[in-house]
């Protein structure tokens, strides 16, 4: 059987698609900032004081608080094929979870979900929710990040249905 591409035709196609892709993020980053579009989701409240990148700046405390989760922990490191999870109250009270140290509640729609274990290298997902067996959770979004600074620890915003900052109980699963 013929060969169609030499060894050396892919690395060079595949060098300059890396190229063309780098060259591109460089083109990108250099417009000026007046022809840049603000993402949709940039349109939280940045300018709210002690806030960076729409999350509260994380407190000596919190940072203390989350090292001796780390420390606590048999190993901060995940083990590939392994889930964590949190139930949340919509005041910020950790109900229930599977390696969850604790939840904090920064302000309306504004959480922190504490691990004793490393999240930078997991996936999370999040759904409102409920710990009671009689209802279903109140409508609304939600969406998940890593925590500023803080390796073992997500950050959630749930909002009501109209997109404004609300109080819902969640549930979070963390997928190593």
């Amino acid at each position: 059987m013929a060969k169609l591409f030499s060894r050396r035709s892919v690395a060079v196609a595949a060098s300059a698609l890396a190229l063309a892709l780098a060259g591109g993020g460089i083109a990108a980053a250099a417009q000026p900032p007046t022809a840049a579009k603000a993402p949709v989701d940039s349109a939280q409240a940045d300018a709210r004081a002690g806030v960076s990148g729409g999350q509260p700046q994380v407190t000596p405390e919190e940072a203390r608080q989350a090292r001796a989760a780390l420390k606590g922990s048999v190993g901060t490191e995940a083990i590939i094929g392994s889930t964590s999870f949190a139930v949340v109250g919509s005041g910020g009270n950790l109900i229930r979870g599977l390696d969850a140290v604790s939840a904090t509640k920064y302000g309306p729609g504004q959480y922190q979900v504490l691990f004793n274990r490393d999240m930078t290298r997991s996936a999370y997902v999040a759904t409102i929710g409920t710990n009671f067996q009689c209802c279903i959770p109140p409508a609304g979004e939600i969406s998940v990040a890593p925590r500023l600074n803080t390796p073992n620890a997500v950050y959630i915003q749930t909002r009501n249905s109209s997109g404004r900052p609300a109080d819902r109980p969640f549930h979070l699963a963390v997928f190593s």
